[in-house]
């Protein structure tokens, strides 16, 4: 970090993020090695956040980043020189040059930004049991759904198709054994429960949980068209980094919907980046804001995937930058991965802001000329405590440091200005309309008015059998059974025919045709389903 370079300008190597009696120096080549900013309330964490994502956005580098408050959106519009920010430059010895950053706004809600979507099944059933704050035993029969889902070809777009899934693995007690043969979904039910004992008290408390993230909002961001992850990591014509900001003033009303999110678009980025090792800079840095939320309540099997995940996504080429109050908001085992480091003010209180203190003042090399712990206390707004990675991976004796200014505006833009963006959008329309396509509860429902083939592939009637299977996917790839205002014929492939055929005889027939019509999609079909680190469908 120390240097004596002089020229306090950003550089195709490292990034300039605050000068004290040295200069703080965030090097491209190390920021796949994690972060952490932390601070209480009100000492200069948002600021630091924009600098730093002002500067990954000038060397060419993606940057997601969640605005909960919303004064991030001011990356997107022309720097004012305004009195404190001229002050400050001068002090640092700089000039001050107005910028602005090319920006994509992404809401959940679909309000303030492009919707964010992601289907049930690509979610898996990990991180929705604890979306839904699920014990254990709901866990596993919520794991016994996704299974039979995979095994019998019932696509989880939406909530409606999770919920009749459900109703279609409980116990009907009120069919007799021998009438099993007559309940079209006799053969689901049986499946589920051969994989243990599935009672209708536990699927009845999993739809009302269900209810409950319904009533959050959480059904708009269950649908198609899915997030595709590669559209934020994109560039402009200039070459600059494109910034993607969440909205989630509102998403944080539900924080467990909120952390979950971030964590599946986290564990996406880890399954569909192929292995990059070590890169001039990072592919994209992941802003990852009210971090603590993530940690709070999650099981330890939880946890060891998340660290896992931490652990491994930077040989993908991407950085992690956990933004939180205290350092002990994260655990040892994540707070070990994270190398580039920025501490604002913390206040000492009670107990254990005391206790949260010693720990930020411990995460540091210590530096001879400062007393941390002491300095933490005695931060102004703005100043910063920081230590980043040097040439060879070690971190720096920690610096007192004023962080410099950010180019672009501070606080908030008007609604005009979100609309005027959003209108001009790389991605507008892409996600904007939502599309319904016919997934597990289009299929149940015709089960049950006896115009679906059994769940067991058994001919019945036309539909049935292996050429009847066969028809129905050369309809669709033709288009002859593709409904008005349904996916495209790209996405009935990518999401319908791949997961629906499981037989191994119709597989392997069904394999050979989509192998003679090219593309992906034979090498896709008869194969098993495969779930990643996080519960997630791997798209391979």
């Amino acid at each position: 970090m120390a240097t004596s370079d002089t020229k306090l300008a950003d550089t195709d190597e490292k990034i300039f993020i605050g000068k004290g009696e040295e200069t703080a120096w965030l090097t491209l080549a190390l920021a796949n090695r994690h972060g952490l900013v932390t601070g209480a309330t009100g000492t200069g964490k948002t600021v630091t956040l924009q600098v730093m994502a002002e500067g990954f956005a000038r060397a060419g580098v993606p940057v997601f980043a969640a605005d909960i408050k919303g004064d991030l959106s001011g990356i997107s519009e022309v720097g004012e020189a305004k009195d404190f920010i001229l002050k400050r430059a001068k002090e640092m010895g700089l000039t001050f040059q107005p910028d602005q950053f090319s920006t994509v706004f992404w809401d959940v809600f679909g309000e303030q930004g492009h919707p964010v979507r992601a289907t049930v099944t690509e979610m898996g059933p990990l991180l929705l049991s604890r979306m839904l704050d699920l014990n254990d035993v709901q866990e596993g029969v919520l794991n016994v759904a996704f299974r039979v889902a995979d095994e019998n070809g019932l696509t989880l777009i939406d909530m409606k198709d999770l919920r009749a899934l459900l109703d279609a693995i409980a116990p009907d007690g009120s069919k007799k054994a021998a009438d099993d043969e007559e309940d079209p979904l006799a053969p689901i039910r049986k499946a589920a429960q051969g994989y243990g004992n599935v009672s209708k008290a536990t699927v009845g408390t999993i739809q009302r949980q269900l209810l409950v993230l319904e009533n959050q909002g959480g059904a708009k961001f269950f649908g198609e068209p899915a997030l595709t992850l590669k559209d934020f990591m994109r560039t402009d014509r200039d070459g600059r980094g494109i910034v993607n900001i969440l909205v989630a003033d509102k998403l944080m009303q539900s924080p467990r919907l909120y952390a979950t999110f971030l964590l599946w678009m986290l564990s996406e980025l880890f399954e569909e980046l192929p292995e990059a090792g070590d890169l001039p800079k990072p592919k994209l840095v992941f802003f990852f804001d009210e971090a603590h939320l993530l940690f709070t309540d999650a099981p330890k099997a939880l946890m060891d995937k998340i660290e896992q995940v931490v652990r491994l996504i930077r040989s993908k080429g991407v950085g992690v930058y956990f933004v939180t109050q205290n350092p002990i908001d994260v655990p040892d085992k994540v707070l070990a991965q994270l190398g580039n480091r920025v501490q604002h003010a913390l206040r000492a209180f009670t107990p254990r802001d005391q206790k949260a203190v010693a720990a930020a003042a411990q995460t540091f090399r210590p530096n001879p000329k400062l007393d941390t712990a002491r300095v933490i206390m005695e931060l102004g707004k703005g100043e910063a405590l920081v230590s980043f990675l040097e040439g060879g991976g070690t971190p720096s004796m920690v610096e007192r440091v004023m962080v410099r200014p950010p180019s672009a505006r501070i606080g908030p833009i008007t609604p005009e200005e979100r609309k005027a963006i959003m209108d001009a959008s790389p991605v507008k329309g892409k996600y904007d309309t939502a599309v319904d396509a016919e997934s597990a509860y289009e299929i149940i429902q015709k089960r049950l008015a006896g115009t679906a083939a059994p769940a067991d592939g058994s001919a019945g009637g036309e539909g049935g059998g292996i050429l009847g299977q066969l028809g129905s996917i050369a309809s669709t790839i033709f288009g002859t059974n593709v409904k008005r205002g349904r996916m495209s014929t790209g996405q009935v492939i990518a999401r319908s025919v791949t997961r629906s055929v499981t037989d191994k005889v119709i597989g392997g027939v069904a394999a050979d045709l989509g192998k003679s019509l090219g593309g992906s999609v034979g090498g896709s079909i008869g194969r098993a389903l495969v779930r990643g680190a996080l519960g997630g469908l791997l798209r391979r």
